[in-house]
């Protein structure tokens, strides 16, 4: 390599007298004039660098770009593959700092004056150069990617395995590493002990007393989620037109870079639609950190990925093969590349409105200073597909436009829902990221927040998914939440006296009834549906002796008012949205139980055998898939023209 010439500390601006970067780059053809122009407009409405804006509409390659602009500064260019930096120099504690400044420290010449690659030259990086390594350094160029590959290759084996063993090493309590404590397995052993004992001693007694615990518990449940839905509605479109207007008085070049992690497995099928919708959203594009997070063995959407030819706000990160391959290590993985300030998780196949970056600014900037997290509303493109998308439709409705904003009225921990949440990214770093133990992590992580003492948001914009289509598929992917959901009320009821005391007893008695509530029902729905079918076809012989008349007219207040209520709030749910032809469709509700008992009898199998497996949720089965796919590459096309 060509010896670099020494740099002072405020390189990164050319003399007066030499061509802008735009005029070098539409000289070499690499850009059309009408590219320079629009960059330049954007460039100072983004307030961000030329070079980022070409980068990230995608109008020259990176290689291109960054060689082109060391001979523009008057700098060696670097190809950091063929000639990687001396390890010795490099610090893993440092990795984070490397990424947010794009820099990384390369070589030592013989007379001891450090050489640093950059790929964001400038007063910014030679200023944090001079404050790290002082005023002795030279700088040379290399690309975005070579940095990003660089630190990945260097840091893989110390990256891979904080992102699985962070969390249980750092506060083990907090972690699903271990399942169950000794003092939850006495505590358990005891309580069916002194159930065996009362069934033995007392029979009648004891079921009396466990129905009428039931009975109190269904009633409170039932009480509970009228509560979070009364308190939701509560000026809820008037808080959503003050955020609507606060989003879009936002200006561009005000806004922070948001980094925007895609957990992908197997799903090559939906990445057009996925970049598509990340492309319509109304934000910076050269303020959007967009990694692919694909596991290393996953060649097919590895290749596919690579041959989409993405802009440069794409990066492709390349998770390393460890034991559990969960979402969440995934994204534990990821979290150590990102240079935002805040930090979303999307799915493959998620259409975010356009506008929702900027309301989550706007929220974070008009919340407390406590606030870590807001969660976006979730629901589904292909509502009308089928019964089951259908009833899928209706479960999300009710979950997100009125129980979650209820919680977070009412000041009870928030399960956050697995996508679409929106971090404050050193917060995340803080609390050591996902369980990757716990497959349903950002229900986990919500809860875990709160203990910490931070608050989550939940705005009024939306995410569009595709609702599972088929039964089976539907069950493999619902058994996994409620699954998660059994770990995390375990982890978070390990200590409950500081859950106690960190959220409130209505926060606690919340999470009991919103967490453990959800598993109990599933659990606990088909004995009672069996106890009421043997009851009805023994026309109420020798049932009375368990179900004395007190008790009895608990168990039918429950029974007919309870699930009305249930069928009521699942009617009122999709009228928030004005789907007026879902209604009917909370008159079945009973059979999608069913199927909701089906999961937790299989998620709770699982828990005892399988506690880590992720058992994957085949998506693209939708008929309306093949017509997003469509829209997404006819868009491609267009924007390649």
């Amino acid at each position: 390599m060509t010896k670099p010439e020494r740099l002072s500390l405020s390189a990164g601006t050319p003399a007066a007298n030499a061509p802008r970067l735009g005029d070098v780059l539409l000289e070499r053809g690499l850009i059309t004039p009408a590219q320079q122009a629009r960059a330049l407009d954007l460039s100072r409405s983004w307030r961000v660098r030329f070079g980022e804006v070409v980068i990230a509409m995608g109008w020259t390659k990176s290689l291109d770009l960054f060689r082109t602009l060391a001979a523009h500064l008057g700098a060696p260019f670097v190809d950091l593959l063929a000639e990687p930096p001396d390890a010795a120099l490099l610090h893993a504690e440092d990795a984070p700092q490397y990424m947010a400044q794009l820099l990384i420290p390369w070589r030592k010449r013989a007379d001891g004056v450090l050489i640093v690659a950059t790929a964001a030259p400038g007063e910014e990086t030679t200023a944090f150069i001079a404050r790290k390594w002082g005023l002795d350094v030279e700088i040379v160029i290399t690309s975005k990617f070579d940095i990003i590959w660089t630190i990945q290759r260097s840091f893989d084996r110390i990256q891979s395995h904080d992102a699985v063993h962070s969390l249980s090493e750092r506060d083990p309590l907090m972690s699903a590493k271990q399942i169950i404590t000794p003092e939850q397995l006495i505590f358990i052993y005891a309580l069916l002990s002194l159930l065996a004992l009362g069934l033995i001693v007392s029979p009648v007694a004891t079921l009396i007393a466990a129905n009428t615990i039931m009975g109190l518990w269904y009633l409170g449940n039932f009480i509970f989620k009228g509560l979070l839905v009364w308190h939701s509605e509560q000026a809820q479109d008037a808080e959503g037109d003050q955020l609507s207007r606060a989003a879009q008085a936002l200006r561009d070049e005000d806004l922070p870079v948001v980094t925007v992690l895609v957990p992908m497995f197997r799903e090559p099928e939906v990445l057009p639609i996925l970049t598509h919708a990340l492309r319509n959203l109304q934000y910076p594009r050269s303020k959007l950190d967009i990694k692919l997070v694909l596991e290393a063995g996953d060649h097919e959407t590895i290749q596919a990925a690579q041959a989409l030819g993405l802009e440069g706000i794409f990066e492709i990160l390349r998770v390393p093969p460890s034991h559990p391959q969960t979402k969440p290590k995934a994204c534990n993985y990821a979290m150590r590349f990102a240079r935002g300030e805040y930090l979303v998780i999307y799915d493959a196949e998620d259409k975010p409105e356009p506008d929702q970056l900027r309301k989550v600014v706007a929220a974070f900037q008009r919340s407390p200073a406590n606030t870590a997290c807001i969660q976006c509303r979730l629901n589904y493109y292909n509502a009308h597909e089928n019964w089951l998308t259908r009833m899928f439709t209706l479960d999300y409705s009710l979950l997100f436009d009125l129980l979650l904003p209820g919680l977070e009225r009412l000041k009870v921990p928030i399960p956050l829902g697995g996508t679409s949440n929106h971090f404050r990214l050193d917060v995340l770093r803080e609390l050591n990221g996902w369980d990757p133990f716990n497959v349903t992590e950002d229900a986990d992580l919500g809860i875990r927040l709160t203990q910490k003492g931070y608050r989550v948001g939940v705005i009024d914009s939306t995410t569009y998914e595709e609702a599972n289509v088929a039964i089976g598929n539907w069950i493999r992917q619902r058994s996994r939440w409620i699954k998660g959901y059994m770990v995390t009320f375990l982890v978070h009821t390990r200590r409950p006296i500081h859950l106690v005391r960190a959220t409130g007893i209505g926060g606690a008695l919340g999470f009991t009834f919103f967490v453990g509530g959800t598993v109990l029902s599933a659990l606990l729905n088909p004995l009672y549906w069996l106890m009421l079918l043997l009851w009805t076809l023994s026309h109420a012989s020798g049932f009375e002796r368990f179900f004395p008349p007190l008790l009895g007219y608990l168990s039918l207040f429950n029974l007919l008012a309870g699930n009305g209520a249930f069928v009521y709030l699942s009617m009122l749910a999709p009228l928030r949205r004005r789907w007026v032809d879902l209604v009917p469709y909370s008159l079945s509700i009973f059979a999608y139980w069913g199927l909701m008992s089906v999961a937790a009898y299989k998620a709770l199998w699982q828990l005892v055998y399988k506690p880590f497996y992720w058992e994957k949720t085949q998506h693209g089965l939708s008929t309306h898939t093949a017509a997003e796919l469509a829209k997404a590459k006819a868009a491609m096309q267009e924007g390649n023209q």
